[in-house]
């Protein structure tokens, strides 16, 4: 049976809009502590569970999703994650915190790190020409996730109950990605494929396995690079709403209404910055990432404006979303797509060690120094580095370009 490649795209995302759903949790904290009496660090323990486990079950099991391939791994990931989020509502029905950890937690955590990694390698294979797209359309799924279940969820605990909540999205969830999985399939390697005219192809500058890849000095360069992008964004994104109040005095209610859009810069952020890649190169569009986000850090302690106090949040959450889908992309740049899924994992702790980090650094700073302007210092600092070692490893993939032209052209003088 051919595939769509198109087909295939709606496939990721319908798996990635499943799974980022789980970026709504917020709307549950409420009703869960004041229905349950459980404490907010109760409820707040499985959330920390699950996305420390996906950034940590994407490394873990990257080599499975490889010898799986990507229909059976995305079959995993919508059992997994469906009986997470399921199984929280048997436990919300049984009053039981340990099993809403060890379901919305531990299963719904393995489900998605499975669920992230299986369709973006996919992707990339289907768009040679065309790969910051390819990972910008997953990846925008799983942005955009918590935009339609945030509402939905909220209406439904509205209309029944809790429990009835994590029944019904759980069951959704689980048909959304199987749905998904059913489709998702590797290209045929006969060369078949069609190159849009319009795009700019690159050709990997090297078919490396993961083991390999890891002892390159430009795979800790990316890692590190994602690592600060990756923290910086978190922070930003775990302490928005109070900063701006406290800093700028927006009110509580543009302060959400800041929140929310953000979501669509981290979404958008996502899909456009991994488009432009494909023209401009992931080498350049992390040099842009660190320039922007220089130029924010240095100028939010100084900024009194509202207006322009958001937009700079704004731009900084759009490098924290860009940088996720030219992620995968770079790194089949780099180390081709022999076995993409495991070194994408790899790269994927930077996603929990940066969701524990950039709370954590923002969050000692304030209490120390009761303000969030030292918190913009710090960063400053940390994206300069990033900005040092994007230069850094631009000047080797030029040279890799370069000497992959001179290849070329003594293969064709040789014919």
């Amino acid at each position: 049976m051919n595939k769509n490649k198109w087909l295939i795209a709606l496939s990721a995302i319908a798996i990635h809009l499943s799974i980022g759903g789980a970026y709504a949790y917020s709307v549950y904290k409420n009703p869960i502590t004041t229905q349950m009496g459980w404490s907010e660090t109760n409820v707040t323990i499985a959330f920390t569970i699950m996305m420390g486990l996906a950034g940590f079950s994407a490394a873990l099991f990257g080599s499975t999703v490889e010898k799986l391939g990507p229909r059976k791994s995305a079959m995993l990931a919508a059992v997994l994650f469906g009986l997470g989020q399921g199984g929280a509502g048997i436990a919300i029905s049984m009053d039981s915190v340990v099993l809403y950890w060890a379901t919305y937690g531990l299963l719904s955590g393995l489900g998605m790190g499975i669920g992230y990694i299986a369709p973006v390698s996919t992707l990339v294979k289907w768009f040679p020409d065309r790969r910051g797209l390819a990972t910008g359309m997953a990846v925008l799924g799983f942005g955009s996730g918590a935009l339609i279940t945030a509402p939905v969820a909220t209406n439904l605990m509205e209309t029944f109950s809790i429990s009835s909540t994590y029944f019904i999205l759980g069951i959704s969830y689980f048909t959304l990605m199987m749905l998904g999985a059913l489709y998702i399939a590797p290209p045929k390697t006969d060369g078949t494929l069609n190159v849009d005219k319009y795009a700019t192809t690159t050709k990997a500058y090297a078919q490396m396995s993961a083991r390999e890849a890891v002892r390159t000095k430009q795979f800790w360069m990316l890692w590190a690079m994602h690592l600060i992008n990756v923290t910086a964004g978190l922070m930003m994104i775990s302490v928005a709403s109070p900063m701006a109040q406290e800093v700028v005095g927006l009110s509580v209610a543009g302060a959400a209404t800041m929140v929310g859009l953000m979501g669509l810069f981290n979404g958008g952020g996502r899909l456009l910055w991994a488009a432009a890649s494909d023209y401009i190169g992931r080498h350049n569009i992390f040099v842009i990432f660190f320039i922007i986000q220089l130029i924010a850090f240095t100028t939010l302690p100084f900024t009194s404006n509202v207006i322009l106090f958001q937009v700079l949040i704004f731009l900084v959450v759009s490098c924290y979303g860009g940088g996720f889908s030219n992620l995968p992309a770079f790194a089949s740049d780099l180390f081709g797509t022999k076995q993409l899924g495991v070194i994408h994992g790899y790269l994927l702790t930077t996603w929990s060690l940066g969701g524990v980090f950039g709370p954590l650094i923002v969050s000692a700073i304030y209490n120390a120094m009761d303000s969030y302007i030292p918190v913009f210092y710090t960063f400053s600092a940390l994206i300069a580095v990033s900005f040092c070692i994007s230069l850094w490893i631009r000047r080797d993939v030029t040279k890799m370009k370069k000497r992959q032209e001179a290849e070329q052209l003594n293969e064709v003088t040789a014919l």
